[in-house]
């Protein structure tokens, strides 16, 4: 059996290397979840060094994507840290950064929905609820300080209604495989994800917040 790695550092260095190896797997082949071999294989490990890290390969995935929402939340909290005043377009610019310009964000956060019920560890799955909610209790009160809602909770109610949009417009027009085909109504909507999801946020952040925001120039 593969003896662990000696150090946190060593460990953590292992881990991004299997979540990398992941990713990149899945990322050739969207329509499977590559297997504990595949990834060990990829990663150049045995597959017994796989299992001390992760469970399954489903938590793999779901560590993958983990990944991906805890550099959007350090950038939102690093930003929303500071003193100097943060606007909508703050928003929209950690949005495009951290998660709609992001090849795999949205995709792997569709399939991760799926995993949660079909392959993903109960002890995986309520660690990343756990974290969730510490990173959207701790983002929510920061944006109190730089945008008008009453308190933290109202704070995460608004980021929760705007991943949700986030992920939805994309599902429905942005992604490879759009659920929107029908060109009399796609030609209804903005020229791209981008501009639609601006105009979108914006409309969700003014209805929240109560309040007319610029439009960017």
């Amino acid at each position: 059996m593969a003896r662990p790695l000696a150090t946190a550092e060593a460990r953590e260095l292992r881990t991004q290397q299997l979540l990398d190896a992941a990713v990149s797997l899945w990322k050739q082949n969207p329509e499977r979840v590559p297997s504990v071999a595949e990834v060990a294989g990829k990663a150049g490990v045995a597959k017994g060094t796989v299992y001390l890290y992760f469970k399954s390969k489903e938590d793999l995935l779901l560590a993958a994507h983990t990944r991906h929402v805890q550099a959007f939340f350090t950038a939102l909290i690093e930003r929303s840290s500071q003193r100097k005043r943060m606007n909508f377009d703050d928003i929209m610019h950690l949005t495009r950064d951290h998660i709609a310009s992001v090849s795999a964000f949205l995709p792997l956060a569709t399939l991760v929905a799926g995993l949660r019920h079909k392959g993903v560890t109960q002890e995986a799955a309520e660690a990343f609820d756990q974290h969730i909610a510490e990173q959207l209790m701790t983002a929510g009160g920061l944006l109190c300080r730089h945008f008008p809602l009453p308190d933290a909770t109202s704070g995460v109610r608004l980021l929760m209604r705007s991943y949700a949009l986030i992920l939805g417009l994309w599902q429905l027009v942005g992604s490879d495989q759009p659920i929107c085909t029908n060109p009399g109504v796609s030609s209804l909507l903005l020229p791209d994800y981008l501009s639609e999801l601006d105009a979108a946020l914006r409309a969700l952040w003014q209805g929240a917040l109560n309040k007319k925001l610029p439009q960017h120039a």
